[in-house]
């Protein structure tokens, strides 16, 4: 199976800087041509940043992946949290990604992106499968649940609990990024026909998990 698409995805989640906004379309069209699902469901995506500033696109990026983050964009991190196997992941991807020569720059291996454009070099269909059935799909799915209001509702009295305030996003375009996130899903699923499992692997819960964290931040500035 030719892969090379995966590399065009991959700079949906890269953070905005200078020409996102033309990359975006050109995914836009791509998909359009090729996966008309996907396509329509990055319209208001591609809307967005068509119009909004390079300062608005870098608030939206943090506020759904960094600061005060709605999710994160690193996989093993979404299934595991800080456990162990998640260790075993990063291990084995950097491996891999070693072996093919690619930069993951300054994120871990197991950040979306680098994933996305690892699969392409992979020769072991076996190994791209296992990838894509145990590790990115799976997180995909639990990145856009993130997205749900009720769930974005419970992180921001959570942060307001912690640090008394919010980063500044409109309540238009917050849920924004479960846009590419779904666009990409319909894609593995189109590829790899891949179904949900009815019972979930263990992971781990992004809103526990920022629960903790801040909590031993605050005992630890105190």
């Amino acid at each position: 199976m030719r892969r090379s698409h995966y590399n065009l995805l991959a700079d949906l989640f890269d953070y905005p800087r200078s020409g996102f906004p033309e990359r975006v379309l050109k995914v836009k069209k791509s998909l359009d041509e090729n996966y008309p699902e996907a396509g329509e469901c990055l319209t208001s995506f591609v809307d967005f940043v068509g119009t909004a500033t390079l300062i608005q696109m870098e608030e939206l990026y943090t506020r759904s992946f960094d600061v005060q983050a709605i999710t994160t964009l690193d996989l093993g991190y979404v299934l595991f949290g800080d456990d162990y196997k998640r260790g075993e992941i990063l291990s084995n991807l950097n491996r891999e990604i070693t072996q093919a020569k690619l930069d993951p720059g300054t994120e871990l291996a197991d950040h979306l992106p680098n994933v996305l454009r690892l699969l392409p070099e992979l020769k072991d269909e076996e190994l791209v499968t296992e990838l894509i059935s145990e590790i990115v799909a799976p997180a995909l799915t639990k990145m856009i649940a993130e997205f749900d209001p009720k769930r974005l509702d419970q992180k921001n009295k959570l942060y307001q609990k912690h640090y008394k305030t919010l980063i500044a996003t409109s309540d238009q375009y917050v849920l924004l990024y479960a846009k590419p996130l779904t666009a990409l899903l319909y894609v593995i699923k189109k590829d790899f026909q891949w179904v949900e499992k009815l019972t979930p692997l263990p992971s781990a819960d992004f809103l526990k998990s920022v629960d903790t964290e801040m909590r031993i931040e605050n005992e630890y500035t105190e």
